[in-house]
């Protein structure tokens, strides 16, 4: 009986080699794809948003704190206003879509002559609702460029009618395009805010607090370590003492400290967790290289007289980023628990701006009432992504582990 040997990586690159290690850990690997997942939803952003408005901020009062599933039929009513500005799809993806419509939930309407008379949604359907009318003209074109004449609701432009429409049509187009049943899968929060929409906008402001910060924190940490690593002596020792004075202050008093001192806000964020977060990149760069400097390569570029900064970045660098990756994923975890717990604290980002902590912040309340699924919706959300990128992290640990 003869046995199948398996094929040796030889020639492979190690890069290829830790991937093929990564894609055997199944937890490591579905939470790769989990990440994606938010980063593509995030990058849509408003786009696939169910309210695409800017901050995704519609709000309706009267339907606070629905469930997750509740439906309504609303009633697009055109605001006062005479045009809406084009945007361009990446424009409304960046920004959302100015809404130029007023979305009005309803339980019942009818038509009266001219007129449409709608019952406003009422939770309790054996009450009565608030009874309404508003002209068809109104409903379709800003009143005060609209009107009825014979019979025809006629839209005024810059002094000329640009659209006609009989009172059938115009009963007909409202039904077809300005009475539509909405679904909020998540349901709503105490503003009348789509549950979802405020999920997927919040998802883009944690991961991009993620990126930038650990962007910052590894222009920092490496350079700081690498210069601590590579000359030692006077220039080691003011760098590790740096590191030891940032690392015995609690990161969160630190980033509240920087936070204050910047100003609150969406960009202070990036900056004061970026700040706080390179000391680990720095530790980890500076023992890296302070195991790899007395190796033949380096000693042969310094043979060869290529300069400091060359080995460093093209010879060392590459060498040592395996620790660098994996400290990377577990410090891009902490940043999305720290910029959380600061919209929490209420120093973070400021409303109406959507933050996964300042949802929790809004609704924790109702923990103890009938609707906490408002404020275990987006904890469950940090949860996930977190520990999402602490199993990528340990993944690429196990992935690039040098086994002798």
């Amino acid at each position: 009986m003869f046995f199948r040997k398996t094929k040796p990586n030889r020639g492979l690159s190690p890069g290829t080699i830790a991937w093929r290690k990564f894609r055997k850990n199944y937890s490591a690997f579905f939470a790769l794809l989990w990440i994606l997942l938010f980063v593509v939803i995030a990058f849509l952003g408003y786009t696939v948003a169910p309210d695409p408005t800017p901050m995704a901020n519609r709000q309706n009062l009267s339907i606070a704190t629905m469930s997750p599933g509740f439906s309504s039929t609303f009633l697009i009513k055109r605001m006062d206003i005479q045009q809406q500005e084009k945007q361009s799809w990446f424009s409304v993806m960046l920004f959302g879509k100015t809404s130029v419509h007023d979305w009005l939930p309803i339980s019942d309407y009818s038509f009266s002559a001219d007129s449409i008379v709608v019952e406003y949604y009422k939770e309790d359907p054996r009450a009565q609702g608030v009874i309404a009318s508003f002209a068809l003209a109104d409903v379709l074109f800003p009143s005060d460029s609209s009107g009825v004449k014979d019979g025809v609701i006629v839209n005024y432009s810059e002094g000329h009618a640009t659209d006609r429409l009989k009172i059938g049509e115009a009963r007909s187009e409202i039904e077809k395009q300005h009475l539509v049943d909405k679904t909020f899968w998540l349901g709503t929060d105490r503003f009348g805010r789509d549950m979802l929409s405020q999920l997927i906008i919040g998802a883009r402001i944690s991961l991009s607090v993620g990126f930038i910060a650990i962007t910052i924190a590894l222009l920092v940490g490496m350079v700081l370590g690498s210069l601590a690593g590579f000359y030692r002596g006077k220039t080691d020792a003011f760098i590790v003492w740096l590191i030891n004075v940032v690392w015995s202050i609690p990161t969160l008093l630190l980033v509240i400290a920087i936070t204050f001192a910047l100003g609150k806000g969406f960009w202070q964020i990036f900056i004061a967790v970026g700040l706080t977060m390179w000391v680990d990149v720095a530790r980890i760069v500076r023992g890296q290289i302070i195991s790899v400097r007395e190796n033949e390569f380096v000693e042969a570029g310094k043979a060869l007289g290529l300069t400091s900064s060359r080995i460093i970045l093209k010879h060392i660098i590459p060498n040592i980023m395996g620790p660098v990756i994996v400290i990377s994923a577990a410090n891009f975890a902490s940043a999305i628990l720290i910029e959380a717990g600061l919209s929490f604290l209420g120093v973070g980002v400021q409303p109406p701006m959507p933050s996964w902590g300042s949802m929790i912040r809004e609704n924790y309340g109702y923990i103890i009432l009938d609707k906490a699924f408002l404020a275990i919706i987006p904890g469950l959300a940090i949860m996930l992504l977190v520990m999402s990128f602490m199993l990528v992290g340990n993944g690429l640990r196990d992935a690039m582990e040098k086994r002798y």
